[in-house]
């Protein structure tokens, strides 16, 4: 377990290594000149070069990766150009707002796309399966953005039932989760019901059948539980995408998340603070998988990690 742990760990250099290369290179092909955004369309030309040379805007590309770099990997991971406070504190305030709204996010679709997925491969070509796999076919295919409105509009404006917007109380998350878990609810359906259709022929199943066990404890101790590994698989993709998916979510909503702090980066042209926020969530992609593997074992005994 030790060894596996540590070689994954290991793994993860290469792969934030992409990360920081990818941000960096996409930031700086986007038009838009941070000094001119920061100092606005009125500032002279001198002004311009003294941003520029404060924020080490006026240096070759490559160096500024490598000052970039150098500094990520001591934990630094810049100043903003818009707020002039360092990176780390903003992602810090912001952070945790995204991992609240991803978590809830998932346990809406966990109980979405489990029970779903479980009723359609019990009642296979039923009404009941068709359904589902319309229900799933449909929350994959649905745009957040548009949800989010179209939620925003019948459970905000006309039924007045939650906010529309903002935070600070429990319910101003019931909207934005279920609206980022719709996707991911209809993705992990799909993979229960095809999970559960293959374990629901095997042998052990038919034994607990034939052993006179009531079909409740067949379906959720013996087949459910063999057929997590997969769907297990999914949870952890599906997390990392909700970070990303807040990007939208968040800014539909506006929530104080670190999504939406990534798109007035980018509106801002302000690098640091896009390139760290991608940074952190890549890290929390990766590590988050990284559980989701060692949690096999738990459900598969027969998974050895040596």
């Amino acid at each position: 377990m030790i060894a596996y742990v540590t070689r994954r760990l290991l793994l993860l250099v290469p792969v934030l290594l992409g990360v920081s290369i990818g941000s960096f290179a996409l930031l700086h092909l986007v038009p838009g000149d941070p000094a001119q955004i920061l100092a606005g369309q009125e500032a002279t030309e001198e002004v311009l070069t003294r941003i520029r040379h404060e924020h080490g805007l006026d240096r070759p590309l490559p160096i500024q990766y490598a000052v970039y770099l150098g500094n990520a990997v001591q934990g630094n991971l810049g100043i903003s150009i818009q707020s002039r406070q360092p990176v780390a504190t903003l992602i810090a305030q912001r952070f945790p707002f995204t991992l609240r709204l991803a978590f809830l996010a998932i346990l809406v679709s966990a109980a979405l796309g489990v029970v779903a997925g479980v009723v359609a491969a019990t009642r296979r070509n039923s009404m009941l399966d068709l359904a589902a796999l319309l229900g799933s076919l449909v929350g994959i295919s649905l745009p957040i953005f548009w949800l989010g409105l179209l939620m925003m509009l019948v459970f905000s404006v006309r039924l007045q039932w939650f906010p529309a917007g903002g935070s600070g109380t429990a319910a101003h998350l019931v909207l934005p989760a279920l609206v980022l878990g719709a996707a991911s609810s209809g993705v992990i359906a799909r993979m229960t019901r095809a999970s559960m259709l293959e374990v629901l022929r095997q042998d052990y199943v038919r034994t607990a059948r034939a052993k006179g066990l009531r079909e409740q404890i067949v379906i959720y101790r013996h087949a459910l539980k063999n057929a997590m590994i997969p769907i297990l698989t999914v949870f952890g993709l599906e997390f990392g995408y909700n970070l990303g998916g807040a990007v939208l979510t968040e800014t539909v909503f506006s929530l104080p998340g670190i999504g939406r702090l990534i798109v007035e980066g980018i509106f801002a042209r302000d690098y640091p603070v896009v390139q760290g926020a991608m940074l952190v969530v890549a890290t929390t992609f990766v590590a988050v998988n990284l559980l989701t593997d060692i949690a096999y074992a738990l459900f598969d005994p027969r998974i050895r990690y040596d």
